[in-house]
């Protein structure tokens, strides 16, 4: 009878219309089981998927599917990060409104995500630009506001001229906006922000709790807080005796104090110059310092430039006059914005000073040392002790540190302090394709919020998409024009929206009750269910989103609203897929299509492929030549368990007693455990998918020489029992990395659908463990034969079994053994001379 032929394409279709039909993935809230909920970052529907997108959904599959298969009940929801710049460009561009764009890109995405085989449960789908969720994330908004969490000044903040918006910090990478890598300018803004900085401490204390992320990603946000422990020393300025602060972490070089510098950025620069002589001069050179980027200002081999205010200040420890000047490398996001200059003992203010031909004054030397300050090549950073510091002179720099900082608090001329580099989250965009912030401006009561009863603020649709730099929504005069809540008066709303990274800091809390009308989370179910167990998404992801839902997180907490402080336990971020040594991307004109694949090979052999091709954690090369490997295993497994579709029923399932096999039988039952132990590890610990599968092919491999035949005696039945065991063994191995042929063979070899409700295999203990082990002999170092021994073996037989070896025997004859070193199930070293 002729074997039935992989037919992937229809196998796939059937399997996919079974889960949902079934509700694999539906997960009932109300099953008394251990929870796991597992999630991957949600998408962003820009347009169709490639295979180097797939890494993260299809880890996230196995990693669902293995522990349904472990027992727990699993919560694996999917959604979409819908506002955003790209779909107002594509608007501008293509004449598409956003909101057809956007909906359009999903269909087509869910479309590919169905076609992989992923599994959601997609009654909890959610979509940020729907009413239904940004609701919510104006509520957040509204509870973030009325705890000052939430509020509004004018700042300095980052401008994309080609996006005609605000950024975060966060957003500006080596000086160019993220998104569409135009140069960053600086702006002075009124705009909307979140207090993180308030929880900067809080945020770094809690990266110990984080046992299950990534060292690299918790130095990463350590760095991003970046905590300095200082002295905010108060400067006076000349005439006025208004206080001008300046952190420092070098309190010990105080006395060496030559120059004061501001950040361009420093608010108090206008007022300074403002009317005087230099006014002009200093705001030119502000200007233009404010628009270099910040690497360019920050990098070490940057000039250093400066210009002198004309104003002095005065040094607090010995009422010394010195020159304010504006200094580019100086940036406002450390400490006051506002830094002493030390030349002789800070390299840049070294730099600073020789090129505008400041004092250099040392205040540190080597013990038992001293040198010319004037003389000096380079700054001297090394530990010494002070001199020229009154009565400080002698001490340890160190301890002068110390020293310094209590006398500057007993005199009220400064305070010990932390500052970090974190700053408060810039949230406004001026832009439409975003939720709008729940806010109305009435000339009588000032700000008001919009109350609960009136959200959602609908985004109009009917939107005109201008030239750069317009903020749509505020043409919109049905939009903006509106009633005061507190007096009726007219009034106007708020048109800046606000960032996406707003809407995807809390969306993992939505997912849990997404159809709840009165409330964005039902608490009871948040306390049940968070922190999420699993969390799976890029690395580049660590200090934007990652970041912004730890505070989102805690401050929920704080107000009561969850009982969590971390919203993920363990994260995973997986290395990107890239092709030709680049990342994928149309420009590069690198693109795999997973539909092209699919329809040629099926998705189980993308699956393979894509699992196969590394340590997920790493980023991969995409061969195209590697594929059809993967699908050749997969008609192999096929062929392998079809070849006795007709025994299945005549052989059932037996316990089987290892001790009563013949010796290849027995192998292969050991390998089938050994196999079943190093996936599981696998896993559950390091996710070395590409490891796993290698084990599963090699033991398909010593299946095949198994030789292992239709049975028709009671030796054939046994080894064909011990045949079906290990099938049954690979498919349930197999089952979470390739589901579609699994559950197709599972139910060929006579079980019922579906193979995620059987258990993850158990291995047996005595089984894996081997009976004999292979000994290397060596003679002084050198490999001389290899013997197999019980693995129980005493030392002592052990030595009497190598000494009557023929190779040992030869090249020790006529010499004397020194000393034998056994290391036990390894190797034997006989040292002679």
């Amino acid at each position: 009878m002729a074997q039935r032929e992989y037919n992937f394409t229809g196998i796939e279709t059937k399997w996919q219309g079974y889960w949902e039909g079934c509700g694999l993935f539906y997960t009932d809230d109300t099953k008394k089981k251990d929870k796991f909920y597992c999630l991957v970052m949600f998408p962003y529907p820009s347009g169709t998927l490639h295979v180097g997108h797939g890494r993260n959904y299809i880890i996230g599959d196995v990693v669902a599917r293995y522990k349904m298969m472990k027992g727990y009940n699993v919560l694996s929801p999917i959604g979409w990060d819908a506002f955003g710049l790209p779909a107002e460009n594509a608007a501008i561009k293509g004449g598409t409104h956003p909101a057809a764009w956007t909906h359009k890109n999903i269909k087509a995405m869910k479309h590919q995500l169905h076609r992989w085989g992923v599994g959601y449960d997609w009654d909890r789908e959610i979509t940020s630009c729907n009413p239904d969720y940004y609701k919510w994330t104006q509520w957040i908004f509204l509870k973030l506001y009325e705890n000052d969490l939430a509020y509004k000044k004018k700042a300095a903040v980052n401008w994309c001229p080609s996006c005609s918006t605000v950024l975060a910090n966060e957003q500006v990478v080596d000086g160019c906006c993220e998104r569409c890598d135009s140069p960053v300018r600086q702006r002075d803004l009124v705009q909307w922000f979140f207090r993180i900085s308030d929880y900067a401490q809080k945020l770094l204390d809690d990266l110990s709790l984080l046992e299950g992320w990534p060292e690299r990603v918790k130095t990463m946000q350590a760095n991003w807080i970046g905590r300095s422990e200082g002295v905010r020393i108060d400067f006076r300025l000349e005439g006025s005796g208004e206080i001008l602060p300046c952190f420092t972490t070098r309190s010990d070089t105080l006395y060496g104090v030559t120059f004061v510098s501001l950040a361009p950025e420093h608010p108090v620069i206008e007022q300074l110059v403002i009317g005087s002589q230099r006014e002009g001069e200093v705001m030119a050179f502000v200007e233009r310092a404010r628009n270099q980027g910040m690497v360019e200002r920050t990098a070490e081999d940057a000039v250093k430039e400066g210009i002198f205010t004309g104003m002095y200040v005065i040094n607090p420890v010995n009422n010394t006059k010195v020159p304010l000047w504006v200094g580019n490398y100086v940036l406002m996001e450390y400490g006051t914005g506002a830094v002493m200059g030390v030349p002789a003992h800070d390299q840049r203010d070294f730099l600073f000073a020789k090129k505008y031909h400041l004092p250099v004054k040392a205040v540190i030397q080597p013990e038992g040392e001293s040198f010319d300050a004037e003389a000096m090549k380079e700054a001297f950073t090394c530990e010494g002790v002070l001199v020229n510091s009154e009565a400080f002179n002698g001490m340890p720099n160190t301890r002068a540190m110390v020293a310094i900082a209590e006398h500057l608090e007993t005199k009220g001329l400064g305070k010990r302090t932390v500052t970090y580099r974190l700053r408060d989250w810039l949230i406004s965009r001026q832009r439409y394709w975003g939720t709008p912030i729940p806010i109305i401006y009435c000339e009588t009561c000032g700000t008001v919020p919009v109350p609960e009863s009136q959200l959602p603020v609908l985004l109009p649709e009917e939107i005109e998409f201008l030239p750069q730099g317009m903020n749509p929504l505020a043409k919109i005069d049905l939009f903006v024009n509106t009633t005061c809540p507190k007096c009726a008066a007219p009034a106007k709303r708020e048109v800046d929206t606000m960032d996406t990274f707003v809407d995807s800091s809390w969306y993992f809390l939505r997912y849990l009750s997404p159809k709840d009308n009165n409330q964005p989370f039902d608490k009871k179910k948040v306390n049940v269910w968070l922190p999420v167990d699993q969390y799976i998404g890029g690395v580049e992801h660590a200090i934007l989103h990652l970041l912004y839902s730890r505070f989102i997180t805690k401050a929920l907490y704080d107000l009561d609203f969850i009982g969590c402080k971390e919203p993920f336990h363990h994260l995973f971020t997986q290395g990107m897929i890239i092709k030709n040594g680049a990342k994928m991307s149309k420009s590069k004109g690198n693109v795999v299509s997973p539909d092209v694949l699919i329809e040629k090979y099926g998705a189980d052999t993308q699956r393979l492929y894509t699992l196969f091709i590394g340590p997920p954690q790493k980023d991969a090369e995409w061969n195209d030549r590697g594929v059809p490997g993967a699908h050749r295993f997969l008609n192999r497994l096929w062929q392998k368990v079809v070849e006795f579709e007709e025994s299945y029923a005549k052989v059932g399932r037996t316990q089987i007693d290892m001790q009563k096999l013949p010796p290849k039988a027995k192998a292969i039952y050991r390998q089938t455990n050994q196999t079943i132990k190093k996936i599981t590890d696998d896993l559950d610990t390091s996710w070395h998918f590409n490891t796993a599968i290698a084990s599963i092919m090699e033991l398909l491999n010593n299946i095949d020489s198994f030789k292992v035949v239709a049975p028709r005696n009671t030796e054939e039945e046994l080894e064909f029992r011990v045949f079906r065991y290990s099938m049954e063994t690979i498919l349930l191995l197999m089952a979470p990395f390739v589901p579609h042929i699994c559950e197709e063979l599972w139910e060929a070899m006579g079980h019922k659908p579906s193979i995620f409700h059987n258990k993850w295999p158990e291995y047996d203990k005595d089984a894996i463990q081997e009976e004999e082990v292979e000994i290397v002999i060596q003679v002084n170092s050198k490999v001389r034969s290899h013997i197999s021994v019980p693995v129980d073996i005493s030392d002592e037989n052990l030595k009497e079994r190598v000494m009557i070896d023929e190779s040992v025997i030869l090249c020790m004859k006529g010499k004397t053994e020194v000393k034998t070193i056994i290391i036990p199930k390894k190797l034997v070293n006989i040292v002679v001379k």
